[in-house]
């Protein structure tokens, strides 16, 4: 059976000038997730690689252009799932890990717990020696610059949100 891979770039608008670099940064990521399927890799290694793609591109809200949170820090979620078993991991509130997708999968595969969030994630990072990044390193100057106007009197968050791959709540109807 041939292998198949589908990845998309998140929820919500994309304005045209970021068209195509979101529409490279999806197909980057497939082809480096099928690479594996390709050569007998499990799905789960195809997933976490092509997660671990769009994490590495500021075109996706995702580790480095992630949405800034109130204080203007990058503070991440990621979960993945194990298909055949049912297990998962995720982490919550993660800072200063550039993948945080693999930090999820170390929580489904190296403890009992399914989440670990904040300070917890931050330990288990270093127990695992998942290396840190400087926070400064993931953001980007399009981060800020949202991070900026959000923070103007009368702004509207989701307004200045809209064109990224998701909110920084993960959904786009707040209605």
């Amino acid at each position: 059976m041939k292998p198949v891979i589908v990845v998309h770039g998140g929820a919500g608008r994309i304005f045209k000038e970021r068209e195509e670099g979101s529409r490279a940064g999806v197909v980057r990521a497939a082809l480096r997730g099928y690479g594996i399927l390709k050569r007998g890799g499990s799905a789960l290694d195809a997933v976490e690689e092509a997660v671990r793609s769009m994490e590495d591109d500021p075109h996706f809200n995702a580790g480095c252009g992630s949405v800034l949170n109130e204080k203007g820090e990058v503070e991440m979620d990621a979960i993945i799932m194990d298909g055949k078993t049912l297990e998962s991991g995720a982490v919550s509130a993660v800072k200063c890990i550039a993948n945080p997708i693999k930090l999820a999968r170390l929580v489904m595969e190296k403890t009992k717990h399914m989440l670990l969030t904040d300070r917890g994630a931050h330990l288990f990072a270093q127990a695992m020696g998942i290396p840190e990044t400087p926070g400064e390193k993931l953001i980007t100057e399009r981060s800020r610059e949202r991070w900026k106007k959000n923070l103007e009197p009368d702004s509207n968050p989701e307004e200045f949100q809209n064109d990224y791959a998701e909110t920084c709540l993960g959904r786009t109807d707040r209605r």
